[in-house]
Formats: C-alpha cells, sequence, structure tokens
C-alpha cells in the first residue's frame, strides 16, 4: 500500500509499504479521510515522533475492509470514526475512567503507524459508529472537536454565559461552536491572524480582535479556552476571565510560560481558577466526548466544512508540510486523500 513515512523531522517520504493485517481483535479499514493536526507539524518537521520511522496521522475515518474472527458489530464497507488512543486499561488512571491520562498508552500516528496511508488495522475498542450519512470529512474531524468539548466539560458554560477563545485553530473554533450550543449568548474570539478571525466569526463569535493589535473593550469571559500555546496568550487568557471565571489550558507551548505580576494579581484578586485539559477521552471508553461529537457532527448543529482551506492526496503530503514551514499561504484544516 501507499503511506507517507517520516523517518526524521522533515525527511517524508511517500512509497510502497506492507499492507497492515488485522488480528482476531481488530478490523483493517480503507482510510476515507485523514485531518493534520497541529501536533503533527512540530511532530514531522521539527521533533519528531516516540519512534521513527513512523507513519503519522491520527484524525481519521475509514471503511471497513476485513473483520477479526472476535469482532462483532460491524459490517464490511461500514464507515467508522476511531478513537486514536489505546489506553491500557490497567492503570489507575484508566481504572477510574480517566483515559487521557493512562499512564502506558499506545497511539496511532505517534507511537503506532497512523493514517496517512491507504489502510490502517484497528483494534475493536477504538471503533466508533457514525451517524447515518455523514460525511467521512467530517467523522475524521471528531478527535479536535472532541478535544474541545472535553476542555469545555472542565467547568461548563450554560445560557447567559460568556465564553472565550484564544487560538482560532479547528480546535478553537470548535469550542466557540460548542460554547453557543450550551447557551453562551457572547464569545470573544483572538487570534494572530485576521483570517482565523473571520472563521471565528463564522463559528458564532461575536466579539473577535487580534492578539497583537490593540485590545479592545470586551466583556469578562466566564471560561476562557487557551488553544495557543504561547506565553503571551497564556497571559492573555488570565486577563480576559471575569470575577470566578475559570481558563482552561488545551495550547502546547513550546518554550517556558510565565505569568506577569498584573496577571498573577488578576488570578489572585479575582479569584480565577486554572485548568489543564488533555486529549479528549472519558469513561466508558473513548466516552460521551466522542459519541455527543459524533451525534452533532451527524445533525451538523457542528459545522466544519468552512474549516478545511486544503485537500491534498497523499501524495502531495509532504509538499503540504512545507508549506507550513513556508508560512505563505493561509492554511486552517488539511484534510488529507489518501
Amino acid at each position: 500500500m501507499r503511506a507517507a513515512v517520516m523517518y526524521t523531522p522533515g525527511d517524508i517520504r511517500v512509497e510502497d509499504v506492507p499492507k497492515p493485517v488485522a488480528g482476531p481483535d481488530d478490523v483493517l479499514l480503507r482510510v476515507a479521510a485523514c485531518g493534520v493536526c497541529g501536533s503533527d507539524i512540530p511532530r514531522m518537521l521539527t521533533k519528531g515522533a516516540h519512534r521513527m520511522p513512523i507513519i503519522c496521522g491520527h484524525e481519521f475515518s475509514g471503511h471497513i475492509v476485513e473483520i477479526g474472527d472476535h469482532v462483532e458489530g460491524y459490517a464490511d464497507g461500514e464507515l467508522v470514526s476511531v478513537a486514536p488512543l489505546i489506553p491500557c486499561r490497567r492503570c489507575d488512571q484508566c481504572l477510574t475512567g480517566n483515559f487521557s491520562r493512562c499512564r502506558d498508552y499506545d497511539y496511532f500516528g505517534s507511537r503506532r503507524d497512523g493514517a496517512y496511508a491507504e489502510y490502517v488495522a484497528v483494534p475493536r475498542g477504538n471503533l466508533l459508529k457514525t451517524p447515518a450519512g455523514i460525511d467521512p470529512r467530517a467523522a475524521a474531524m471528531t478527535d479536535p472537536a472532541s478535544i474541545a468539548l472535553h476542555a469545555i466539560w472542565k467547568s461548563p458554560i450554560t445560557i447567559g454565559n460568556t465564553g472565550g477563545v484564544i487560538g482560532c485553530g479547528p480546535i478553537g473554533l470548535f469550542a466557540i461552536q460548542w460554547m453557543r450550543l450550551m447557551g453562551a449568548s457572547q464569545v470573544v474570539a483572538v487570534d494572530v491572524s485576521e483570517q482565523k478571525l473571520e472563521q471565528a466569526r463564522e463559528a458564532g463569535a461575536t466579539h473577535t480582535f487580534l492578539s497583537h493589535g490593540p485590545r479592545p473593550e470586551v466583556p469578562p469571559c466566564d471560561l476562557v479556552i487557551e488553544a495557543a500555546g504561547h506565553p503571551s496568550t497564556a497571559n492573555l487568557a488570565v486577563q480576559l476571565a471575569g470575577p470566578g471565571g475559570h481558563v482552561v489550558f488545551i495550547g502546547i507551548p513550546t518554550q517556558d510560560v510565565g505569568l506577569e505580576v498584573a496577571t498573577f494579581n488578576h488570578m489572585l484578586r479575582q479569584e480565577v481558577s486554572l485548568h489543564g485539559s488533555w486529549n479528549s477521552f472519558g469513561a466508558p471508553f473513548p466516552g460521551p466526548q466522542w459519541t455527543t461529537t459524533l451525534e452533532k457532527l451527524g445533525t451538523g448543529e457542528l459545522r466544519w466544512e468552512f474549516m478545511i482551506t486544503h485537500e491534498p492526496g497523499l501524495d502531495e503530503l509532504p509538499n503540504t508540510m512545507n508549506k507550513f514551514r513556508e508560512r505563505n499561504e493561509f492554511i486552517s484544516k488539511v484534510m488529507v486523500r489518501p
């Protein structure tokens, strides 16, 4: 089969590799769509993966082409979404349903071969049935949308509240939509890109501003989702929180993050609570984060198509990754076609 293999960061080759074999507890999927996650960019260009060479790609959907002897309830040709984390199901975190904090996990695209390929073998416990008629690209967006929901559930927003989102990539755009679906009357969105702020307004943001420009008067936020991972936006996230507000950090920093004195004083005086959020999983695995997301993608209440700016074929993936390095064009969500 054809696959994009990363040998070292920046060395990505599309080549023929052995087709995976499904064991008795697995199904073999023909990949239908695979999104490029923000974490794939540093992984494939600079940082590398847990092991190499490796086939990256963990936001994917596919059609079943083979079913293992021990797998029931699925049919040939069925479209499924895939939860990329493979928990050990034995550690203290798994046994309490906190699968995102599993101490001995496997993961598609970083620890085992993923879905920048024609086929992937997937354990039955990672399969999710999809709503009838759903677009395979929407099913592949379940992961980023679930990450946003997992973060919001750290301190759920409610009717009449004001939300804030810093970093308007796909996870941030889904966070805006979740907040509005949950009843937020206003959502403040911040980014470095005016084009991403346009997408934020399409997602439902009522107030937008550029992080490097003058800060306008905006309402204090009951819940702020920080999805950029930069020291400046970490401070801004705390400063946007109103009295008793909550800030949830999703963005993954690449440098030390410090709170300025004014930020720290604001946190103390306004009794702002700070939360970390990692991945998207709950109990029963992969959790209501995933099943709720698939339901809302299926009904159309959760919109996704406006985020997609590039749909390269598998052979084009190395050049697409180089566009991220060069940053010479606007890219929001890349959806790879096998």
